[in-house]
């Protein structure tokens, strides 16, 4: 029987004593910012809420499971996780098997924060991840937009909320501090005299309406329904947790996959040694994003299971128990692939697929390379083979790592058992051709190549395959030689090219002939100098100059917009030509 009569406020005050928790089969929090915002609006609307499952724990039984806590001041990067609460013995409990995620978003909009990576800074820089609280404009006028939003929630930081004049913004968890009713009104008259806006007035009465409503939602509406479990049998539990949740379109399959694996590892912890993996991979060289789908995947391929593909059969109590044994060797080889990724100047920005990683994976876990593997000069050719491979197959405008990925990885991990003394470059091609992938381009693939623009992720690869003598484990910018700056319609008018030339060089300006690696203190000196005047003043030894011009075969670095083109027709052919030298 479904219970009814549980406000928010109550529901919060038991997630904040840790009375609700989360089981270990609990999947991570996974909704944005702007999800949140339609579920407060979608409270304010009166909308239904749906329905909580949850699984009361007896205190003799509580110390015999695992359970995390709900997150409350959200990091993208330091704090995604649910926090452990580790042993809590004696102890009667309400794990949440269904409701997870609406209870976390009230439980951050009400009482904590987000702090979401912004877009065009690296994961790295401090001052990516401002601190943000749910705010509700006061003033907005209330009215369906095109997705039904009567209320305007909003993420802010606090000082540019309390700054901004053409709104008010009220701190949603403010709500939760106000004992009465009457406390919005005497807050509501103080703002509203600030702004000299009388207490009669529409904009007075629109806002004191939102308030109250907010107050209602949080403090008096019975909107939670529930149903309680409560069978002691983890067996039985985990069975209901599946079949409530495998129809949903939010939570992936490998979700539920990691849950199975959760609960029959024995002696780790399979979803804090995972979520580490994870966090420390993303870590490496100028970061990554990989994510638990791609640790499992890594799981099930390194530990020899049948196949690679996440299938129920897979995660079975033998299989899991192999991967549990071989953990520690599985996490080493997996850094040590995203090490030498780094090394090759890959990165969240610049890996287009993350499959491409686990046959490296898969032979260095085999191959049990020494610890100065990774550095020492007499690998260099072994490195040099799988980098050569890897990129390769990023530069596939087919795309390798998509459809049949299951039957390919498992088909290379088969290669690679019978050979690990050194990395099977040929012999894998040879598979991946039979699959139709092969790994060599044709003359008209090389002419798409050369078409590719600047933003495309095989760019980076690309550019460091054609010029390899470049060491892509310092900080490199792809940069337009001719600067795009100076290839605007405006500047090519100015300088006396005619309408043809112009639509000519506005149709090429961002493709690979006019790009390069360039180091990034160099590239923030070059600006929008023309290539002529840049080079002279950076290399004012002739001969020094050409061995560069030479080296990325720029050929004569134009002095004006006119010789653009021909600079840019010349270059392109010799790139042509090493690119079929190459990949031929």
């Amino acid at each position: 029987m479904y219970q009814s009569g549980l406000t928010i406020k109550d529901a919060l005050e038991a997630v904040s004593k840790n009375h609700y928790v989360l089981p270990a089969i609990q999947r991570e929090f996974v909704w944005k910012p702007e999800q949140i915002c339609r579920l407060f609006d979608s409270l304010m609307q009166g909308y239904p809420f749906g329905t909580f499952l949850f699984w009361k724990v007896e205190p003799e039984k509580s110390s015999d499971f695992k359970f995390f806590g709900f997150v409350q001041n959200y990091h993208e990067r330091d704090a995604a996780h649910c926090p452990e609460l580790g042993t809590l013995p004696n102890r009667e409990l309400t794990a949440v098997l269904d409701g997870q995620q609406r209870l976390t978003a009230l439980n951050i909009g009400l009482r904590g924060s987000m702090a979401i990576k912004e877009p065009n800074k690296w994961r790295t820089n401090p001052n990516a991840f401002p601190k943000r609280t749910l705010h509700l404009d006061l003033m907005a006028v209330r009215g369906d937009d095109d997705e039904g939003e009567a209320f305007r929630f909003r993420f802010m930081e606090a000082q540019k909320a309390a700054t901004d004049d053409q709104a008010m913004w009220y701190p949603v968890p403010d709500i939760l501090t106000i004992p009465n009713a009457a406390k919005l009104s005497q807050w509501l008259y103080g703002k509203m005299a600030a702004r000299s806006i009388a207490a009669d007035s529409v904009v007075f009465n629109r806002a004191s309406d939102a308030l109250h409503q907010l107050y209602q939602v949080v403090h008096v509406a019975p909107n939670l329904t529930f149903y309680t479990e409560k069978s002691q049998e983890l067996d039985r539990v985990l069975r209901i947790f599946i079949r409530m949740n495998s129809g949903g379109t939010v939570l992936s399959y490998s979700d539920l996959l990691l849950s199975i694996a959760v609960a029959q590892w024995s002696k780790l912890d399979a979803r804090q040694e995972i979520h580490s993996l994870v966090d420390d991979l993303n870590r490496v060289g100028a970061g990554f994003n990989l994510s638990k789908d791609f640790v499992l995947k890594a799981g099930l391929m390194l530990a020899d299971v049948a196949s690679v593909g996440f299938k129920v059969e897979n995660f079975n109590r033998a299989n899991m128990g192999t991967l549990e044994k071989v953990w520690s060797d599985v996490r080493r080889a997996t850094i040590l692939t995203v090490e030498l990724a780094a090394s090759f100047g890959l990165s969240e920005q610049t890996l287009r697929a993350d499959s491409a990683l686990l046959p490296i994976a898969y032979y260095l876990f085999k191959r049990t390379p020494p610890d100065n593997w990774l550095g020492h000069p007499s690998y260099a050719t072994e490195r040099e083979r799988i980098r050569s491979w890897v990129i390769r197959s990023l530069l596939k405008s087919s795309g390798i790592w998509g459809s049949g990925l299951d039957t390919l990885l498992t088909a290379l991990r088969d290669v690679i058992r019978a050979e690990h003394t050194t990395f099977p470059g040929e012999a894998l091609e040879k598979v991946m051709a039979g699959r139709g992938k092969s790994l060599s381009f044709g003359p008209e693939e090389v002419d798409d190549l050369l078409d590719i623009e600047y933003g495309d992720r095989r760019l980076f690869p690309l550019l460091s395959l054609l010029f390899p003598f470049i060491d892509v484990k310092q900080l490199h910018h792809i940069d337009h030689f001719f600067p795009k700056s100076q290839l605007q319609r405006r500047k090519l008018e100015k300088a006396g090219c005619d309408a043809a030339y112009i639509e000519q060089c506005l149709a090429v300006r961002d493709r690979l002939a006019n790009l390069q690696l360039l180091e990034g203190l160099l590239n923030v000196s070059k600006n929008d100098s023309l290539p002529g005047t840049w080079m002279a003043k950076t290399y004012p030894d002739a001969a020094s100059r050409q061995v560069v011009l030479d080296r990325h075969l720029l050929g004569v670095a134009p002095a004006n917009h006119s010789e653009f083109l021909p600079f840019f027709s010349a270059r392109r052919e010799r790139l042509r030509e090493k690119l079929l030298a190459i990949l031929a």
